[in-house]
């Protein structure tokens, strides 16, 4: 582990990353593993930001006595309760006794409820725009609750302008500033803060007023410099439901190919008429970057085989996840495939009407078995109407 103290000599890396953790929060797939970052600051007073995930507590305990170099914590401020970033709290207030825990007032009882334990005797509570002295460092509270639990708050450091900004801003992967961030920090966002685009929009206003060289989220690589401006470009466009790209995600459900082969050939028509297009399989693929592909583009097709009187259960998943995000204000093609009893397309139709802000364009396009020149004609339609549209 580096402690250099890259951002300023005072502010120390005390993280741990976990390359072996299959699934993150039970549901999405972390092939590249995933950080749990907290800092030291060293100044008269001494600062520990955050805890890590329960599975590496052990090492991180280590890190940070490591970093602290003989000294004893004045603070530990914890900016999230979920359990990857506080599952070490308990640990560390029992090797330090004399540790007042800094946190506001939603999350004590949320503490509490996770460790069993009253803290309300060490318990230091700050609100919005508090400052904590700390000797030639400073850091100032700001309340982001929703971001994505309620009690969620940043805290900016002023001799180093850097916002330490919980999970915002984070990314899936190792610390390395060398990979792309995009990507992982879309898929990141767009499934465990997207529906939160209201909030965050009120987070970006406040980090707005403020002179921040550097981020520091929970998870992922600090970003500054054309880093930082990338990420707060992006996070506009996330957190206001706009697209990323003019372009389309052909999501397809498909149980014995014709309805992959379509989708893939839609896909080549849409590239046709100038759109970014790409062809994702829901049955193959990872449902969390369908999400993610969904809102990066203006566009969306869905293409699925009828099963069961309704819609082909990899599609009807997607949907579900849609909806769950706050899924709106996209342009929507949409295909059937039906031997005998095509019910794809009212089964989709149903799940889209609770969706806020979508145009379905026509012609909605029903294959019966396999695709014909019809079939294809509505196709090179639907791929000039979607073009026209987005």
């Amino acid at each position: 582990m580096d402690m250099s103290g890259k951002i300023d000599p005072a502010i120390l890396p005390v993280g741990c990353f976990d390359g072996d953790l299959d699934l993150f929060e039970s549901q999405y797939a972390v092939p590249d593993g995933v950080t749990y970052n907290s800092h030291v600051v060293l100044d008269e007073k001494t600062v520990v930001l955050d805890t890590v995930d329960v599975r590496k507590v052990g090492e991180w305990l280590d890190n940070v006595e490591r970093a602290l170099g003989g000294r004893t914590p004045d603070y530990l401020v914890v900016h999230h309760m979920e359990p990857d970033h506080a599952s070490g709290v308990s640990a560390l207030a029992d090797k330090y006794p004399e540790m007042a825990v800094v946190g506001n007032a939603k999350t004590f009882p949320m503490l509490a409820a996770f460790t069993g334990r009253d803290f309300s005797s060490r318990a230091l509570v700050v609100k919005e725009g508090d400052t904590l002295e700390l000797g030639a460092h400073a850091l100032t509270f700001y309340m982001a609750p929703m971001v994505h639990w309620p009690e969620v708050m940043v805290s900016y450091e002023r001799a180093s302008k850097t916002l330490f900004s919980a999970d915002a801003f984070g990314r899936f992967g190792p610390v390395d500033p060398e990979l792309p961030w995009a990507d992982e920090a879309r898929r990141y966002y767009l499934n465990i803060v997207g529906k939160y685009g209201v909030q965050v929009q009120a987070l970006l206003k406040k980090a707005a007023g403020l002179e921040i060289q550097t981020v520091c989220p929970l998870h992922g690589p600090d970003l500054s410099g054309a880093a930082l401006e990338l990420a707060l470009e992006k996070y506009g466009l996330w957190s206001s439901y706009a697209p990323e790209e003019r372009g389309v995600l052909v999501a397809y459900a498909s149980i014995h190919g014709n309805t992959a082969r379509a989708a893939l050939e839609l896909a080549e028509m849409l590239k046709g008429e100038g759109l970014a297009a790409e062809a994702f399989d829901l049955a193959r693929r990872d449902w969390a970057q369908a999400v993610a592909g969904a809102f990066r583009y203006g566009g969306l097709v869905l293409a699925a085989s009828s099963y069961d009187a309704g819609v082909f259960p990899p599609m009807a998943q997607f949907l579900a996840r849609l909806k769950h995000k706050g899924f709106r204000d996209r342009v929507v093609g949409m295909v059937e495939n039906g031997s005998w009893g095509p019910t794809a397309m009212k089964t989709m139709l149903t799940e889209l009407e609770s969706m806020k802000g979508l145009t379905i364009l026509e012609p909605k396009i029903t294959i019966r078995s396999a695709a014909t020149d019809e079939n294809r004609a509505q196709m090179r339609e639907l791929a000039r109407a979607m073009a026209g549209a987005i």
